[in-house]
């Protein structure tokens, strides 16, 4: 039996926490059709069945507070698109800066970590301006917190970093400097499976 830090080096689950997870999978999934119209749970579950890495990766976006659900299919890739879920930015993600760099740049009153650091550990990437808005048109997220989103090369390399929010019933994206951190803030991840 292996335990749990060998579990978390090599990126599976036991499989009473595999079984937990696709529970609370399967009933988020049934509990919001409207964000899979035309799929069904026992295709999705056939997937991560054979996707070990990915139901880590899962596990770890439900950990932190996304609740995570699918919220796509694309038949040319035969892939399906989880995206976290959580009416705010995932509570267990905030109040971190940007990406590695920035948060190594930081020489006073450093975050735990950043936003496309913590996204890599877990698997996941961060959701891009595109993506963070097909979001907003399933339903409406982040009416009190923010999101940083995938920055383009040539703002990222002048120091700056964007972000999302959903207020006045509309989508706006901001930026800030990648340093900058606020516990109001986190990000949400999207994994393919």
């Amino acid at each position: 039996m292996t335990n749990s830090s060998e579990s978390i080096a090599k990126k599976e689950l036991p499989v009473e926490q595999c079984e937990e997870l696709l529970s609370v999978l399967k009933t988020r999934f049934e509990d919001n059709m409207h964000r899979h119209p035309e799929l069904e749970w026992a295709t999705v579950q056939a997937r991560l069945d054979t996707n070990t890495e990915k139901l880590w990766s899962l596990n770890e976006m439900e950990r932190t507070g996304g609740e995570p659900d699918v919220i796509g299919y694309d038949k040319e890739t035969d892939t399906y698109t989880f995206c976290d879920c959580s009416a705010e930015s995932p509570s267990g993600r905030r109040s971190v800066c940007y990406d590695p760099e920035s948060l190594e740049a930081r020489k006073k009153n450093k975050p735990a970590h950043s936003a496309v650091g913590m996204a890599t550990e877990m698997g996941i990437e961060l959701l891009d301006e595109e993506q963070y808005r097909a979001l907003q048109q399933i339903e409406t997220f982040d009416k009190k917190t923010s999101t940083w989103i995938q920055t383009p090369s040539n703002i990222r390399k002048l120091g700056g970093g964007l972000f999302c929010d959903f207020r006045f019933d509309t989508v706006f994206v901001y930026h800030n400097g990648v340093e900058s951190y606020y516990a109001a803030r986190g990000f949400r991840g999207v994994l393919y499976v």
